[in-house]
Protein backbone atom coordinates (compact mmCIF):
# COMPACT_ATOMS: atom_id res chain seq x y z
CA UNK A 1 0.00 0.00 0.00
CA UNK A 2 2.74 2.32 1.21
CA UNK A 3 4.41 1.56 -2.64
CA UNK A 4 1.15 2.97 -4.27
CA UNK A 5 0.77 5.63 -2.38
CA UNK A 6 4.67 6.75 -3.16
CA UNK A 7 4.05 6.41 -6.72
CA UNK A 8 0.25 8.46 -6.79
CA UNK A 9 2.73 10.77 -5.23
CA UNK A 10 5.26 11.16 -7.40
CA UNK A 11 2.43 11.35 -10.09
CA UNK A 12 1.12 14.27 -8.87
CA UNK A 13 4.13 16.04 -8.41
CA UNK A 14 4.24 15.82 -4.90
CA UNK A 15 6.88 16.50 -2.61
CA UNK A 16 7.64 12.63 -0.79
CA UNK A 17 9.57 12.57 2.01
CA UNK A 18 11.93 9.35 1.67
CA UNK A 19 13.54 9.39 5.21
CA UNK A 20 11.48 7.72 7.76
CA UNK A 21 9.46 9.59 9.74
CA UNK A 22 6.99 9.06 12.86
CA UNK A 23 3.08 8.85 11.79
CA UNK A 24 1.93 12.14 12.91
CA UNK A 25 4.70 14.19 11.64
CA UNK A 26 4.21 12.93 8.39
CA UNK A 27 1.36 15.24 5.74
CA UNK A 28 -1.41 14.33 6.22
CA UNK A 29 -2.33 13.72 2.35
CA UNK A 30 -0.84 10.70 2.10
CA UNK A 31 -2.06 9.03 4.70
CA UNK A 32 -5.96 10.13 3.64
CA UNK A 33 -5.13 8.09 0.10
CA UNK A 34 -4.32 5.02 2.35
CA UNK A 35 -7.19 5.26 3.96
CA UNK A 36 -10.05 6.13 0.53
CA UNK A 37 -7.57 2.76 -0.90
CA UNK A 38 -8.23 0.98 2.10
CA UNK A 39 -12.29 1.47 1.81
CA UNK A 40 -12.54 -0.99 -1.18
CA UNK A 41 -10.80 -3.68 -2.15
CA UNK A 42 -8.50 -3.57 -5.10
CA UNK A 43 -8.98 0.11 -5.40
CA UNK A 44 -6.00 1.53 -7.54
CA UNK A 45 -7.42 -0.72 -10.14
CA UNK A 46 -10.69 0.47 -10.40
CA UNK A 47 -10.46 4.30 -9.58
CA UNK A 48 -10.28 6.82 -11.92
CA UNK A 49 -6.80 8.12 -12.69
CA UNK A 50 -5.81 11.45 -11.81
CA UNK A 51 -7.66 14.37 -13.38
CA UNK A 52 -5.42 16.37 -16.41
CA UNK A 53 -4.54 18.73 -15.82
CA UNK A 54 -7.37 21.13 -17.24
CA UNK A 55 -10.15 19.39 -15.49
CA UNK A 56 -7.67 19.75 -12.27
CA UNK A 57 -7.00 23.76 -12.73
CA UNK A 58 -10.54 24.36 -13.14
CA UNK A 59 -11.49 22.33 -10.15
CA UNK A 60 -9.24 23.67 -8.18
CA UNK A 61 -9.57 27.30 -8.56
CA UNK A 62 -13.67 27.22 -8.24
CA UNK A 63 -13.24 25.11 -4.86
CA UNK A 64 -10.59 27.21 -3.86
CA UNK A 65 -11.07 31.04 -5.17
CA UNK A 66 -15.25 30.59 -5.94
CA UNK A 67 -14.31 31.24 -9.94
CA UNK A 68 -12.93 29.96 -13.30
CA UNK A 69 -9.37 30.71 -14.60
CA UNK A 70 -8.81 32.59 -17.05
CA UNK A 71 -7.38 31.27 -21.02
CA UNK A 72 -4.45 32.65 -19.86
CA UNK A 73 -4.20 31.31 -16.92
CA UNK A 74 -5.02 27.92 -17.72
CA UNK A 75 -2.03 28.14 -21.24
CA UNK A 76 0.55 29.21 -18.48
CA UNK A 77 -0.51 25.87 -16.54
CA UNK A 78 -0.16 23.42 -19.28
CA UNK A 79 2.75 24.66 -20.27
CA UNK A 80 4.76 24.74 -16.93
CA UNK A 81 6.74 21.55 -17.18
CA UNK A 82 7.46 21.35 -13.73
CA UNK A 83 6.92 18.47 -11.47
CA UNK A 84 5.56 20.12 -8.71
CA UNK A 85 3.49 22.51 -10.35
CA UNK A 86 0.15 21.45 -8.89
CA UNK A 87 1.51 22.02 -5.31
CA UNK A 88 2.18 24.99 -6.23
CA UNK A 89 -0.68 26.45 -7.87
CA UNK A 90 -2.45 25.10 -4.58
CA UNK A 91 -0.57 27.02 -2.41
CA UNK A 92 -0.36 30.34 -4.60
CA UNK A 93 -3.93 30.27 -4.82
CA UNK A 94 -4.46 30.17 -0.90
CA UNK A 95 -2.32 32.82 -0.48
CA UNK A 96 -4.96 34.75 -3.12
CA UNK A 97 -7.74 36.66 -2.34
CA UNK A 98 -9.84 34.84 -4.24
CA UNK A 99 -9.30 32.24 -1.12
CA UNK A 100 -10.76 35.07 1.06
CA UNK A 101 -13.76 35.63 -0.57
CA UNK A 102 -14.39 31.39 -1.55
CA UNK A 103 -14.10 30.74 2.45
CA UNK A 104 -16.17 33.94 3.42
CA UNK A 105 -18.89 32.33 1.17
CA UNK A 106 -18.65 29.05 2.65
CA UNK A 107 -18.38 29.94 6.22
CA UNK A 108 -21.91 32.68 5.95
CA UNK A 109 -23.64 29.73 4.48
CA UNK A 110 -22.40 27.28 6.53
CA UNK A 111 -23.68 29.67 9.62
CA UNK A 112 -26.31 31.87 8.86
CA UNK A 113 -28.04 29.30 5.81
CA UNK A 114 -28.69 32.75 3.74
CA UNK A 115 -30.72 34.14 6.48
CA UNK A 116 -32.21 37.80 5.88
CA UNK A 117 -29.55 40.31 6.87
CA UNK A 118 -32.34 41.76 9.92
CA UNK A 119 -29.74 42.73 13.11
CA UNK A 120 -26.40 42.90 11.40
CA UNK A 121 -25.54 44.26 8.07
CA UNK A 122 -24.38 42.20 5.20
CA UNK A 123 -21.37 44.54 4.73
CA UNK A 124 -20.25 44.30 8.37
CA UNK A 125 -20.43 40.51 8.46
CA UNK A 126 -18.43 39.81 5.52
CA UNK A 127 -15.81 42.31 6.59
CA UNK A 128 -15.67 39.95 9.73
CA UNK A 129 -15.49 36.63 8.16
CA UNK A 130 -12.90 38.37 5.81
CA UNK A 131 -10.76 39.32 8.96
CA UNK A 132 -11.42 35.56 10.24
CA UNK A 133 -10.03 33.93 7.04
CA UNK A 134 -7.37 36.75 6.35
CA UNK A 135 -6.13 35.94 9.51
CA UNK A 136 -6.46 32.16 8.77
CA UNK A 137 -8.30 32.32 12.82
CA UNK A 138 -8.06 29.02 14.87
CA UNK A 139 -11.90 27.32 13.69
CA UNK A 140 -12.24 26.51 17.77
CA UNK A 141 -11.46 30.21 18.60
CA UNK A 142 -13.74 31.62 15.83
CA UNK A 143 -16.42 29.02 17.03
CA UNK A 144 -16.24 30.70 20.23
CA UNK A 145 -15.87 34.27 19.35
CA UNK A 146 -19.84 33.79 17.47
CA UNK A 147 -21.08 32.07 21.09
CA UNK A 148 -19.76 34.32 23.12
CA UNK A 149 -20.20 38.02 21.83
CA UNK A 150 -23.44 39.89 22.89
CA UNK A 151 -23.65 42.42 19.98
CA UNK A 152 -23.26 45.57 22.27
CA UNK A 153 -20.33 46.89 20.70
CA UNK A 154 -19.54 47.67 17.42
CA UNK A 155 -16.27 45.25 17.70
CA UNK A 156 -18.10 42.53 18.81
CA UNK A 157 -21.71 42.71 16.85
CA UNK A 158 -20.85 40.89 13.41
CA UNK A 159 -19.83 37.74 15.46
CA UNK A 160 -23.11 37.83 17.74
CA UNK A 161 -25.05 37.40 13.78
CA UNK A 162 -25.19 33.25 14.60
CA UNK A 163 -27.32 34.51 17.78
CA UNK A 164 -29.14 37.99 16.63
CA UNK A 165 -30.36 36.65 12.97
CA UNK A 166 -32.37 33.73 14.79
CA UNK A 167 -34.05 36.10 17.21
CA UNK A 168 -32.37 34.16 19.84
CA UNK A 169 -35.39 31.49 19.87
CA UNK A 170 -34.52 28.58 22.32
CA UNK A 171 -35.51 25.81 19.66
CA UNK A 172 -34.33 27.35 16.75
CA UNK A 173 -30.99 27.89 18.26
CA UNK A 174 -30.80 24.68 20.49
CA UNK A 175 -31.20 22.70 16.81
CA UNK A 176 -28.50 24.76 15.30
CA UNK A 177 -26.08 24.72 17.44
CA UNK A 178 -26.45 20.93 17.67
CA UNK A 179 -26.33 20.52 13.76
CA UNK A 180 -23.85 23.36 12.76
CA UNK A 181 -21.44 22.96 15.24
CA UNK A 182 -21.83 19.02 16.32
CA UNK A 183 -23.69 17.65 12.70
CA UNK A 184 -26.31 16.34 15.24
CA UNK A 185 -29.54 16.61 14.08
CA UNK A 186 -31.59 16.53 17.07
CA UNK A 187 -34.90 19.08 16.06
CA UNK A 188 -37.06 15.65 16.71
CA UNK A 189 -35.49 15.40 20.37
CA UNK A 190 -37.11 18.53 21.32
CA UNK A 191 -40.64 17.13 21.99
CA UNK A 192 -39.14 12.84 22.46
CA UNK A 193 -36.45 10.89 22.12
CA UNK A 194 -35.65 10.23 18.07
CA UNK A 195 -38.14 7.45 17.27
CA UNK A 196 -35.30 6.36 14.47
CA UNK A 197 -32.36 7.64 16.34
CA UNK A 198 -31.46 6.14 19.75
CA UNK A 199 -28.70 8.54 20.42
CA UNK A 200 -30.58 11.37 19.75
CA UNK A 201 -32.03 12.11 23.19
CA UNK A 202 -34.34 14.70 25.27
CA UNK A 203 -31.83 15.03 27.71
CA UNK A 204 -29.24 16.32 24.97
CA UNK A 205 -31.66 18.73 23.63
CA UNK A 206 -32.57 20.44 26.52
CA UNK A 207 -28.65 20.19 27.98
CA UNK A 208 -27.66 22.33 25.35
CA UNK A 209 -30.81 24.80 25.58
CA UNK A 210 -29.86 24.73 29.55
CA UNK A 211 -27.12 27.03 28.13
CA UNK A 212 -29.20 29.51 26.86
CA UNK A 213 -32.85 29.68 28.32
CA UNK A 214 -32.16 32.36 30.47
CA UNK A 215 -30.56 34.61 27.26
CA UNK A 216 -32.85 36.70 25.39
CA UNK A 217 -33.14 39.86 23.35
CA UNK A 218 -32.95 43.05 24.34
CA UNK A 219 -35.17 45.19 24.78
CA UNK A 220 -36.75 42.81 22.47
CA UNK A 221 -36.63 40.90 19.51
CA UNK A 222 -38.18 42.86 17.18
CA UNK A 223 -35.66 45.53 17.67
CA UNK A 224 -33.20 45.42 14.87
CA UNK A 225 -30.61 46.66 17.13
CA UNK A 226 -31.70 44.36 20.04
CA UNK A 227 -28.63 43.12 21.94
CA UNK A 228 -28.09 39.80 24.32
CA UNK A 229 -29.17 40.19 27.78
CA UNK A 230 -29.19 37.07 30.27
CA UNK A 231 -31.42 36.45 33.75
CA UNK A 232 -29.25 35.08 36.79
CA UNK A 233 -32.16 32.34 37.21
CA UNK A 234 -34.39 30.03 35.35
CA UNK A 235 -34.11 26.21 34.79
CA UNK A 236 -35.23 24.00 31.74
CA UNK A 237 -37.64 21.30 31.94
CA UNK A 238 -38.88 18.70 29.31
CA UNK A 239 -42.05 16.24 28.87
CA UNK A 240 -41.98 13.68 26.45
CA UNK A 241 -44.86 13.31 24.32
CA UNK A 242 -44.71 9.68 24.52
CA UNK A 243 -44.67 9.77 28.64
CA UNK A 244 -48.10 9.23 29.68
CA UNK A 245 -47.30 9.92 32.99
CA UNK A 246 -46.47 13.54 32.20
CA UNK A 247 -43.04 13.35 34.34
CA UNK A 248 -41.37 16.84 34.49
CA UNK A 249 -37.47 16.24 33.73
CA UNK A 250 -35.18 19.38 34.55
CA UNK A 251 -31.82 19.61 32.55
CA UNK A 252 -28.87 21.25 33.72
CA UNK A 253 -26.11 23.15 30.97
CA UNK A 254 -24.09 20.08 29.52
CA UNK A 255 -22.77 18.71 26.40
CA UNK A 256 -23.39 14.79 25.54
CA UNK A 257 -20.86 12.56 27.54
CA UNK A 258 -19.86 15.71 29.71
CA UNK A 259 -20.71 16.64 33.16
CA UNK A 260 -22.84 19.14 33.74
CA UNK A 261 -21.36 22.24 34.56
CA UNK A 262 -21.73 23.42 37.82
CA UNK A 263 -23.24 26.75 38.89
CA UNK A 264 -21.99 28.36 42.17
CA UNK A 265 -23.80 29.35 44.78
CA UNK A 266 -24.11 33.28 45.16
CA UNK A 267 -25.32 35.17 47.80
CA UNK A 268 -28.67 36.77 47.57
CA UNK A 269 -28.07 40.30 46.26
CA UNK A 270 -24.86 39.66 44.15
CA UNK A 271 -26.75 37.45 41.41
CA UNK A 272 -26.24 39.92 39.09
CA UNK A 273 -22.85 42.53 37.75
CA UNK A 274 -25.79 44.44 36.68
CA UNK A 275 -29.10 44.08 37.76
CA UNK A 276 -32.13 43.87 35.93
CA UNK A 277 -34.51 47.39 35.87
CA UNK A 278 -36.41 49.53 33.59
CA UNK A 279 -34.90 49.59 30.06
CA UNK A 280 -31.62 48.34 31.79
CA UNK A 281 -30.29 45.05 30.32
CA UNK A 282 -29.27 42.61 32.93
CA UNK A 283 -26.10 40.95 33.31
CA UNK A 284 -25.54 38.07 36.04
CA UNK A 285 -22.48 37.41 37.79
CA UNK A 286 -22.49 33.71 36.45
CA UNK A 287 -23.01 33.26 32.81
CA UNK A 288 -24.41 29.83 31.56
CA UNK A 289 -24.10 31.56 27.85
CA UNK A 290 -20.46 32.38 28.48
CA UNK A 291 -19.90 28.59 29.37
CA UNK A 292 -21.14 27.17 26.40
CA UNK A 293 -18.71 28.36 23.61
CA UNK A 294 -15.81 26.67 26.21
CA UNK A 295 -17.96 23.11 26.51
CA UNK A 296 -19.05 22.93 22.65
CA UNK A 297 -15.43 23.57 21.50
CA UNK A 298 -13.31 21.72 24.16
CA UNK A 299 -10.61 19.34 23.53
CA UNK A 300 -12.37 16.29 24.72
CA UNK A 301 -15.63 17.48 22.52
CA UNK A 302 -15.05 14.67 19.65
CA UNK A 303 -18.26 15.94 17.73
CA UNK A 304 -16.32 19.35 17.61
CA UNK A 305 -13.55 18.62 15.56
CA UNK A 306 -15.49 15.95 13.54
CA UNK A 307 -18.14 17.69 12.34
CA UNK A 308 -15.95 20.82 11.31
CA UNK A 309 -13.03 18.68 9.15
CA UNK A 310 -16.57 16.41 7.73
CA UNK A 311 -17.84 19.74 6.71
CA UNK A 312 -14.53 20.98 4.93
CA UNK A 313 -14.31 16.86 3.18
CA UNK A 314 -17.37 18.02 1.57
CA UNK A 315 -16.97 21.33 0.21
CA UNK A 316 -14.02 20.21 -1.32
CA UNK A 317 -15.16 16.48 -2.32
CA UNK A 318 -18.88 16.89 -2.56
CA UNK A 319 -19.96 14.65 -0.20
CA UNK A 320 -19.26 14.42 3.64
CA UNK A 321 -17.65 10.99 4.90
CA UNK A 322 -20.40 11.50 7.43
CA UNK A 323 -23.81 12.47 4.66
CA UNK A 324 -25.94 14.28 4.92
CA UNK A 325 -23.14 16.36 7.18
CA UNK A 326 -25.63 16.43 9.95
CA UNK A 327 -26.70 13.55 10.51
CA UNK A 328 -23.90 12.23 12.68
CA UNK A 329 -24.91 8.93 15.01
CA UNK A 330 -24.04 5.07 14.98
CA UNK A 331 -26.75 4.21 12.42
CA UNK A 332 -25.25 6.58 9.68
CA UNK A 333 -21.56 5.56 10.16
CA UNK A 334 -19.06 7.37 7.85
CA UNK A 335 -17.73 5.86 4.85
CA UNK A 336 -14.76 5.68 6.34
CA UNK A 337 -14.43 5.88 9.69
CA UNK A 338 -10.31 5.44 10.40
CA UNK A 339 -10.10 8.46 7.91
CA UNK A 340 -12.83 10.72 9.81
CA UNK A 341 -11.19 10.14 13.24
CA UNK A 342 -7.42 11.28 11.45
CA UNK A 343 -8.78 14.46 10.01
CA UNK A 344 -10.38 15.27 13.19
CA UNK A 345 -7.30 14.58 15.53
CA UNK A 346 -5.14 16.01 12.92
CA UNK A 347 -6.96 19.22 12.76
CA UNK A 348 -6.80 19.66 16.81
CA UNK A 349 -3.33 19.15 16.65
CA UNK A 350 -2.79 21.88 14.24
CA UNK A 351 -4.41 23.97 16.72
CA UNK A 352 -7.93 23.83 13.99
CA UNK A 353 -5.78 25.34 11.24
CA UNK A 354 -8.27 25.57 8.59
CA UNK A 355 -5.62 26.28 5.93
CA UNK A 356 -3.83 23.59 6.38
CA UNK A 357 -6.70 20.97 6.36
CA UNK A 358 -8.01 22.60 2.84
CA UNK A 359 -4.33 22.32 1.12
CA UNK A 360 -3.84 18.67 2.65
CA UNK A 361 -6.78 17.84 0.81
CA UNK A 362 -6.15 19.43 -2.01
CA UNK A 363 -3.02 17.44 -2.24
CA UNK A 364 -4.69 14.30 -2.15
CA UNK A 365 -4.88 12.26 -4.83
CA UNK A 366 -8.41 11.61 -3.84
CA UNK A 367 -9.38 14.91 -4.28
CA UNK A 368 -7.61 14.78 -7.66
CA UNK A 369 -8.73 12.02 -9.40
CA UNK A 370 -10.83 12.32 -12.58
CA UNK A 371 -14.42 12.79 -12.49
CA UNK A 372 -14.27 10.60 -15.65
CA UNK A 373 -15.75 6.99 -14.25
CA UNK A 374 -13.57 3.85 -15.73
CA UNK A 375 -15.36 2.09 -18.03
CA UNK A 376 -15.52 -1.12 -16.76
CA UNK A 377 -16.94 0.42 -13.11
CA UNK A 378 -20.32 -0.08 -12.42
CA UNK A 379 -22.42 0.91 -9.80
CA UNK A 380 -19.62 2.00 -7.75
CA UNK A 381 -20.89 4.14 -4.90
CA UNK A 382 -19.95 7.86 -4.25
CA UNK A 383 -19.04 7.35 -1.06
CA UNK A 384 -16.07 5.18 -2.51
CA UNK A 385 -14.80 8.12 -3.81
CA UNK A 386 -12.85 6.45 -6.77
CA UNK A 387 -13.78 9.54 -8.99
CA UNK A 388 -14.31 13.22 -8.42
CA UNK A 389 -18.01 13.93 -7.84
CA UNK A 390 -19.77 16.54 -9.75
CA UNK A 391 -20.64 19.01 -7.37
CA UNK A 392 -23.19 22.18 -8.66
CA UNK A 393 -21.65 25.47 -8.70
CA UNK A 394 -22.91 27.52 -5.95
CA UNK A 395 -24.65 30.53 -6.74
CA UNK A 396 -22.04 32.64 -5.96
CA UNK A 397 -19.50 30.63 -7.70
CA UNK A 398 -22.05 30.55 -10.60
CA UNK A 399 -22.14 34.36 -10.73
CA UNK A 400 -18.34 34.66 -10.32
CA UNK A 401 -17.86 32.54 -13.60
CA UNK A 402 -20.26 33.51 -15.69
CA UNK A 403 -18.80 37.11 -15.35
CA UNK A 404 -14.60 35.89 -15.54
CA UNK A 405 -16.23 33.38 -18.71
CA UNK A 406 -17.89 36.19 -20.18
CA UNK A 407 -14.61 39.14 -20.04
CA UNK A 408 -16.17 41.11 -17.78
CA UNK A 409 -12.63 41.31 -15.46
CA UNK A 410 -10.35 41.52 -18.33
CA UNK A 411 -10.15 45.40 -17.63
CA UNK A 412 -9.21 45.57 -14.32
CA UNK A 413 -6.22 42.96 -14.91
CA UNK A 414 -5.38 45.40 -17.45
CA UNK A 415 -4.49 47.68 -14.96
CA UNK A 416 -2.12 45.18 -13.04
CA UNK A 417 1.09 46.08 -14.33
CA UNK A 418 0.68 49.52 -13.08
CA UNK A 419 -0.30 48.53 -9.06
CA UNK A 420 2.92 46.88 -8.32
CA UNK A 421 3.41 44.30 -5.13
CA UNK A 422 -0.31 45.06 -4.12
CA UNK A 423 -1.91 44.67 -7.47
CA UNK A 424 -3.75 41.24 -6.96
CA UNK A 425 -5.30 42.27 -3.86
CA UNK A 426 -6.37 45.86 -5.68
CA UNK A 427 -7.87 44.04 -8.24
CA UNK A 428 -9.74 41.61 -6.28
CA UNK A 429 -11.23 44.33 -3.97
CA UNK A 430 -11.94 46.18 -7.20
CA UNK A 431 -13.51 42.97 -9.02
CA UNK A 432 -15.75 42.78 -5.65
CA UNK A 433 -17.21 45.69 -5.60
CA UNK A 434 -18.22 45.36 -8.99
CA UNK A 435 -19.65 42.30 -8.76
CA UNK A 436 -21.02 41.97 -5.53
CA UNK A 437 -24.10 43.84 -6.02
CA UNK A 438 -25.45 40.93 -8.65
CA UNK A 439 -24.53 37.96 -6.53
CA UNK A 440 -28.31 38.70 -4.43
CA UNK A 441 -30.38 38.12 -8.17
CA UNK A 442 -28.00 34.59 -8.50
CA UNK A 443 -29.04 33.65 -4.65
CA UNK A 444 -32.36 34.38 -4.73
CA UNK A 445 -32.42 31.64 -8.48
CA UNK A 446 -29.96 29.44 -7.60
CA UNK A 447 -29.63 29.38 -3.35
CA UNK A 448 -31.81 27.19 -1.05
CA UNK A 449 -34.22 28.84 0.99
CA UNK A 450 -33.25 30.93 3.70
CA UNK A 451 -32.92 28.84 7.00
CA UNK A 452 -32.01 25.31 5.13
CA UNK A 453 -28.75 24.11 4.13
CA UNK A 454 -27.38 24.24 0.67
CA UNK A 455 -26.50 20.23 0.63
CA UNK A 456 -28.40 19.66 -2.88
CA UNK A 457 -28.89 20.46 -6.40
CA UNK A 458 -32.30 20.79 -7.56
CA UNK A 459 -32.67 22.04 -11.48
CA UNK A 460 -35.98 25.05 -11.97
CA UNK A 461 -37.62 26.33 -15.05
CA UNK A 462 -36.67 29.85 -13.02
CA UNK A 463 -32.99 29.11 -13.41
CA UNK A 464 -33.23 27.52 -17.34
CA UNK A 465 -35.33 30.42 -18.03
CA UNK A 466 -32.68 33.57 -16.01
CA UNK A 467 -29.42 31.51 -18.12
CA UNK A 468 -30.99 31.13 -21.68
CA UNK A 469 -33.22 34.77 -21.93
CA UNK A 470 -32.19 36.97 -18.94
CA UNK A 471 -31.17 40.49 -19.50
CA UNK A 472 -28.44 39.60 -17.20
CA UNK A 473 -26.62 36.55 -18.59
CA UNK A 474 -27.20 37.91 -22.44
CA UNK A 475 -25.75 41.03 -21.22
CA UNK A 476 -22.45 39.67 -20.48
CA UNK A 477 -22.15 37.74 -23.84
CA UNK A 478 -21.49 40.72 -25.65
CA UNK A 479 -17.45 41.40 -23.99
CA UNK A 480 -16.38 37.67 -25.05
CA UNK A 481 -17.94 38.22 -28.53
CA UNK A 482 -16.17 41.43 -29.24
CA UNK A 483 -12.71 40.02 -28.45
CA UNK A 484 -13.64 36.66 -30.70
CA UNK A 485 -14.40 38.74 -33.33
CA UNK A 486 -10.69 39.70 -33.55
CA UNK A 487 -9.57 36.23 -34.23
CA UNK A 488 -9.47 34.94 -38.14
CA UNK A 489 -8.32 31.66 -37.30
CA UNK A 490 -11.23 29.29 -36.60
CA UNK A 491 -9.23 26.50 -35.00
CA UNK A 492 -7.60 30.01 -32.64
CA UNK A 493 -10.79 31.21 -31.82
CA UNK A 494 -12.60 27.60 -30.71
CA UNK A 495 -9.43 27.20 -28.89
CA UNK A 496 -10.40 30.71 -27.13
CA UNK A 497 -13.55 29.94 -26.63
CA UNK A 498 -13.59 27.12 -25.29
CA UNK A 499 -10.08 27.75 -22.86
CA UNK A 500 -11.98 31.35 -21.66
CA UNK A 501 -15.66 29.31 -20.90
CA UNK A 502 -15.24 25.63 -20.30
CA UNK A 503 -10.99 25.94 -18.97
CA UNK A 504 -10.32 23.12 -21.46
CA UNK A 505 -8.95 22.84 -25.25
CA UNK A 506 -11.29 21.96 -27.30
CA UNK A 507 -11.79 18.08 -29.15
CA UNK A 508 -11.24 18.21 -32.80
CA UNK A 509 -15.13 17.10 -33.21
CA UNK A 510 -15.74 20.60 -31.27
CA UNK A 511 -13.51 22.70 -33.74
CA UNK A 512 -14.97 21.31 -36.47
CA UNK A 513 -18.79 22.05 -34.68
CA UNK A 514 -17.48 25.97 -34.25
CA UNK A 515 -15.66 26.24 -38.08
CA UNK A 516 -19.27 24.79 -39.31
CA UNK A 517 -21.73 26.72 -37.39
CA UNK A 518 -19.31 29.68 -38.23
CA UNK A 519 -19.71 28.45 -41.67
CA UNK A 520 -23.25 28.25 -42.17
CA UNK A 521 -24.29 31.69 -39.85
CA UNK A 522 -25.19 35.17 -42.54
CA UNK A 523 -24.05 36.88 -39.32
CA UNK A 524 -20.81 36.16 -37.69
CA UNK A 525 -21.56 38.28 -34.34
CA UNK A 526 -24.98 36.31 -34.19
CA UNK A 527 -23.07 32.86 -34.28
CA UNK A 528 -20.53 33.74 -31.93
CA UNK A 529 -22.99 34.73 -29.33
CA UNK A 530 -24.91 31.61 -29.78
CA UNK A 531 -21.84 29.52 -29.73
CA UNK A 532 -21.04 31.70 -26.43
CA UNK A 533 -24.14 31.55 -24.72
CA UNK A 534 -24.18 27.14 -25.83
CA UNK A 535 -20.95 26.53 -23.34
CA UNK A 536 -22.40 28.81 -20.81
CA UNK A 537 -25.76 27.08 -20.59
CA UNK A 538 -24.08 23.47 -20.55
CA UNK A 539 -24.16 21.28 -17.99
CA UNK A 540 -20.31 20.89 -18.23
CA UNK A 541 -20.03 24.57 -16.74
CA UNK A 542 -22.87 23.88 -14.40
CA UNK A 543 -20.98 21.78 -12.28
CA UNK A 544 -17.21 21.39 -10.81
CA UNK A 545 -16.13 17.96 -11.96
Amino acid sequence: MLVCVLLTSLALGLEVNRAPMPRSAEPLYPRIDEQIAAGYPDYLRHAAPLAEDEEFLRRVYLDLTGTIPTAAEVREFLADQSPNKRTHVIDRLLESPGYVRRMVWFWDVTLLERRPDVKVPRPAWEAYLRGVVTENRPYDRFVRELLTSDGTTEKNRPAAKFFLERDLEPNLVTRDLARVFLGRNLQCAQCHDHPLVDDYTQEEYYGIQAFLNRSFLFPNAQDPKAVIAEKAEGDVSFVSVFDKSRKQNTAAPRMRGRQPIAEPKLEKGKEYKVAPAKDVRPVPTFSRREQLAGALTAADQPAFARNAVNRIWAMLLGRGLVHPVDWDHPGNPPSHPELLDLLASEFQAHHYDVKWLVRQIALSATYQRSSAVPAAAVNIPEQRYLAAILKPLTPEQLAYALFEATGQNDGDRANLPKLGPKGANAIAGSIDARLAPQLPQFRNLFAARPGEPQDGYSATLDQALFIKHAGTVRGLIGTRVAQLMKFTDTTKLAEELFLSILSRRPTTEEIGDVTAALQAATDRKTALEELVWALLASTEFRFNH
